[in-house]
């Protein structure tokens, strides 16, 4: 394990364009899929505090390709510095708070279990890895977020 980069204010940090790549595994089923395209913090149309995570992208799963996006919020959390993620539709998902560089976030939904590793290596490169079990699924989904005037993807990371 490398070290990890502390972040004084985890919504600076991420605001702006990130290229993404996510490995999905489906453990139960020994299959794998990939996901590349990108990630755009930006303001809340709203003006209020936070930034709007879009992701959008091609998802291929068993040879075929789709496109595929989604929306996060990303508000202000209980501390500074921290944030409080919610989906699109408002609906609490998870915490965040990169002050160590390193954090674990936790999401029980319905008869699953989401347990998030945030890690940031540098200014411009950060992972998230969820393991995600239950009833229902078995996956782990690793994602690398590179700024897109870092160097390819896959490379760097001390983890």
């Amino acid at each position: 394990m490398g070290e990890f980069r502390p972040v004084a204010d985890v919504l600076a940090f991420l605001a702006g364009s990130w290229r993404v790549e996510r490995r999905v595994v489906d453990l139960a089923a020994g299959t794998e899929g990939r996901f590349t395209g990108t990630t755009v913090f930006s303001p809340l149309e709203d003006g209020g505090d936070g930034l709007l995570h879009h992701e959008s992208g091609t998802f291929v799963w068993q040879g075929t390709p789709r496109p595929a996006e989604r929306t996060l919020w990303f508000l202000p959390g209980g501390r500074a510095g921290t944030a409080d993620v919610r989906f699109s539709d408002g609906r609490p998902f998870h915490d965040l708070d990169l002050s160590t560089g390193r954090h674990v976030a936790v999401h029980p939904c319905a008869a699953d279990h989401y347990r998030g590793e945030f890690t940031v290596d540098d200014a411009g490169r950060w992972r998230t890895v969820w393991r995600v079990g239950g009833h229902a699924k078995d996956l782990v989904l690793t994602t690398d977020y590179v700024r897109p005037d870092q160097d390819t993807l896959g490379q760097g990371h001390g983890h």
